[in-house]
């Protein structure tokens, strides 16, 4: 079998598609970058008579002989990496989120349609049993059309904070919006419909005790009450709330799916509920079935994270660079679907609460009125269009708050030697 040769910048997150290609017979991992030098003596440790190649310098590390370049390094960070990838002539699996700009949006599509290069969007959850089962029977006409949907990924990171920023003022989790971290929530309802988004309302969760003392500047969480092409309506809620829980729910014309809420079932988004009609009006069906989802390659997909979606997500994106047609990624414009009323709701949120429209970026008429907007809160990107954190403006945390973090973090990264 050939094996597509990949290589992985991002030595921390990237660790689960460092493992995929280590193990999957279709892969062969060839390269590994990252500015985090401890983090590749770590891989070294652990790869010890393979033959990989490691680099600090992601120019160097593009030049490598490889087929595709999996970006796993910062959150705010994969469209400029994605664009020289993709211009060096490799295929680009990008971990969550897309962009941080219209502007890189913009640029990020032109160098997929201008270089004709693979472009994948990992966004993970959408591979998880109960969202991808949940696809598959929507798509079979199961439940009829869609109306209404609920996606939510609650996570309180406060615990793990620490390791996840380094004490970092200017961190991009301490400087995200409350509405930014958003696919986690909107991609499952997006890959399962196939519709796209037209129109969102944005909300902004109040400041809390929480962020302000972990660093983290945004609000606590965000959602998005967005409109569908076809009219149906997807409610979607992310953040930081005290109980983490993942949870989908689908309602059609003539029925409803959800997955078990994280919290309610030991399963969580694995086992999926089903009650659909035979047809719209006929009220004949009770709850029809209550199951775990199972798949082709579940044995393999087993001790990867998320559910096994992390191991989906990369075997989806292998296959299609081979050829295989039956292979599903979520290519540029579909990434866009997930992330862009994330984005146009923190403007919504500014502007008071009104309806933003989601512009269609597969449109070159529509993108044109976008390549300069670098509105974002990476003060190192949006030049004079530089946003609040919050929408009341971003709050002022003390330097001791970031000097615990980061000890925290030292003393954890003391404990794993």
């Amino acid at each position: 079998m050939k094996k597509m040769k990949i290589g992985v910048l991002g030595a921390g997150r990237g660790t689960s598609m460092i493992n995929y290609c280590k193990n999957a017979e279709h892969a062969e991992l060839v390269a590994i970058c990252d500015k985090w030098e401890d983090g590749l003596n770590r891989h070294k440790n652990q790869c010890k008579g393979m033959d990989i190649a490691y680099y600090t310098d992601f120019e160097e590390f593009i030049r490598h002989d490889m087929d595709a370049v999996v970006l796993a390094n910062y959150a705010n960070e994969h469209a400029p990496f994605a664009i020289k990838a993709m211009k060096a002539g490799k295929h680009v699996f990008s971990e969550v989120l897309p962009v941080q700009t219209m502007k890189e949006a913009v640029e990020l599509i032109e160098a997929v349609e201008e270089t004709g290069m693979t472009y994948a969007y990992g966004e993970n959850y959408c591979y998880m049993p109960a969202p991808y089962e949940m696809r598959r029977l929507y798509r079979a006409g199961k439940i009829g059309e869609f109306e209404y949907g609920e996606g939510e990924y609650i996570h309180n990171c406060e615990s793990i904070w620490p390791n996840i920023t380094y004490g970092e003022r200017e961190h991009w989790r301490n400087n995200m919006y409350a509405n930014f971290y958003c696919t986690h929530s909107i991609g499952p309802l997006i890959h399962i419909t196939g519709l796209r988004p037209v129109s969102v309302t944005g909300y902004e969760g109040l400041k809390n005790e929480r962020k302000l003392r972990t660093g983290a500047k945004g609000g606590s969480f965000g959602i998005e009450m967005i409109t569908l092409e076809n009219g149906g309506i997807v409610k979607s809620i992310h953040g930081d709330l005290y109980r983490n829980s993942i949870w989908y729910c689908v309602y059609g014309s003539k029925g409803s799916m959800e997955s078990a809420r994280e919290g309610a079932s030991p399963d969580g988004v694995q086992r999926l509920y089903v009650s659909a009609d035979s047809y719209s009006g006929a009220y004949d069906k009770a709850l029809e079935e209550n199951y775990i989802p199972e798949r082709e390659q579940d044995e393999k997909g087993k001790g990867f994270g998320h559910g096994g979606s992390d191991f989906y997500s990369m075997y989806h994106f292998v296959e299609k660079l081979l050829g295989n047609k039956e292979a599903d990624i979520i290519d540029v414009y579909e990434a866009m679907d997930m992330f862009l009323p994330g984005m146009f709701a923190y403007r919504s949120v500014l502007a008071g609460g009104v309806p933003m429209e989601i512009p269609n970026l597969r449109d070159k008429a529509v993108r044109r009125q976008y390549c300069d907007d670098t509105a974002c809160t990476d003060p190192k990107v949006a030049g004079d269009m530089l946003l609040p954190t919050l929408s009341v403006g971003t709050p002022e945390i003390e330097d001791a708050v970031y000097n615990v973090m980061r000890q925290k973090w030292l003393d954890g990264l003391k404990d794993l030697c």
